[in-house]
Order: structure tokens, then C-alpha cells, then sequence
């Protein structure tokens, strides 16, 4: 079983049946995980900000960072790989309010609005998602089998 990490402002697709996808520590980061069940093709997003406007020199050499560039290229990579739109299965995960105590910078709401506006636009429909609060969270994505798992910081781990 082949294990990929998608770390911080990464982003990973596959279609390879004994891979699983894995992202670690969303906090107020947003991590997307999306799968067709017909084509068997997986792939999941960690991007750590909202909009690539911030800094498009960083955007451009690394679009997985931001929801607005991380979130196409996501759909536009697993479609690549014979994921079509209507089959995907889209789940999400983070958007956290940590060491934001006082709410000055909203990153989690700010990251989780930005998808909810692409989506929106992109008549995309999110079949679970697990967001807000003040809690970590690990998203995890079996290729063979489809499933998706969602571990929460003092809560453990379950299907999502």
C-alpha cells in the first residue's frame, strides 16, 4: 500500500489502487478530498490561504497553496486522470479558528468561504464536510476502496 502525504499547501491525485492519501495537522487550513468512484481516481488539497491575489508570485510557483488555484488544479488533475465532474464524491475538512483568539484574521472562515463561492459558481456539491471550531484534524482518502476518514484532535478517528 503506497502512503502519500500532502503536506502544507500540497496537493496529490492517484490512480492507483493500493495508494492512500493522507493530510495531516488542518487546522485553519482547508483540506479537500475528492473521488470517482467509476474511474477509481482519488485526490486531496491542504491550502493554507484563501486567495492567490496576496501574492502571485507564490501562487504561480505554487498554486496548491491557495483555495482560489489549489481547488481547479485539484478537479483539473483528477479529470486528467478520467475523473469526470458529475461521478465526484467531495469532501471537506479544517477551517479551524486556532491562535486567531480573537478573531482578527478569520483565516479557517475566510479559506472555507473561498471554496464555498468556486463551489457555488461550479455547481459542485460537497457530500460531507467537517469545519469551523477549534480543533485539528487529519483527512485521510483510500484509493481501492473510496472511503474517507476523518480524525479529530480528542474525538479519534472515523468514516466521513
Amino acid at each position: 500500500m503506497g502512503r502519500i502525504v500532502v503536506g502544507v499547501g500540497d496537493m496529490a491525485v492517484s490512480d492507483k489502487q493500493d495508494d492512500v492519501i493522507v493530510t495531516y495537522s488542518l487546522g485553519s487550513c482547508i483540506g479537500v478530498a475528492i473521488y470517482d468512484p467509476k474511474a477509481r481516481v482519488g485526490g486531496m488539497l491542504h491550502y493554507m490561504l484563501p486567495e492567490s491575489k496576496i501574492d502571485p508570485t507564490k501562487a504561480k510557483k505554487n498554486p496548491a497553496m491557495f483555495g482560489d488555484t489549489g481547488i481547479p488544479l485539484l478537479f483539473k488533475t483528477c479529470y486528467s486522470l478520467g475523473a469526470k465532474k458529475q461521478n465526484l464524491i467531495v469532501k471537506v475538512a479544517g477551517g479551524a479558528n486556532i491562535l486567531d483568539e480573537n478573531g482578527i484574521f478569520n483565516i479557517g472562515k475566510r479559506n472555507y468561504m473561498v471554496l464555498k463561492k468556486l463551489f457555488w459558481r461550479n455547481n459542485v456539491r460537497i457530500a460531507a464536510e467537517h469545519v469551523g471550531g477549534k480543533v485539528n484534524r487529519t483527512l485521510r482518502l483510500e484509493i481501492s476502496s473510496g472511503k474517507f476518514f476523518l480524525k479529530v484532535a480528542g474525538e479519534g478517528e472515523f468514516e466521513f
